[in-house]
Parts: C-alpha cells; structure tokens; sequence
C-alpha cells in the first residue's frame, strides 16, 4: 500500500519498509486493515486506529486513511 500511495503523489514517511520500525504508521479513520506488521500490540491491531502500509493491506474492500 505504502508504493500505491507514493505512486500516487501522497508522500508518506518511511524506513525499514518491512514492518518493525513504526515509521510509516497511519491513522485508520474507516475500514478493516489487515495487519501485518510487528509494531503494534495485540490490542492496537483489535483497535484497528493505526496501521503500517508498508506491509499491511485492507480487510474491507475500501480503507480510509487520515493522510
């Protein structure tokens, strides 16, 4: 997600691209992301406030961001 973002001109911080840094972490304002990074506590995945788009993606067909 975070390379569909870039590719459409919303720069979005970065730097492990792997999951564990926490660089990239977005606000979840609707949708289901599937989390799939190592940064976030159990209870912050069953939150769904945060996600990494570096690796993760969405459970629900659309997935609103506060970018």
């Amino acid at each position: 997600m975070l390379h569909a973002l870039r590719d459409n001109g919303i720069l979005t911080d970065s730097d492990c691209e792997e999951g564990y840094c926490g660089t990239c972490e977005l606000v979840v304002l609707g949708g289901v992301p599937d989390h799939r990074d190592t940064v976030l506590s159990r209870a912050e995945r069953a939150a769904h406030r945060t996600f990494m788009p570096c690796v993760s993606r969405a459970v629900t067909p659309t997935l609103a961001l506060d970018l």
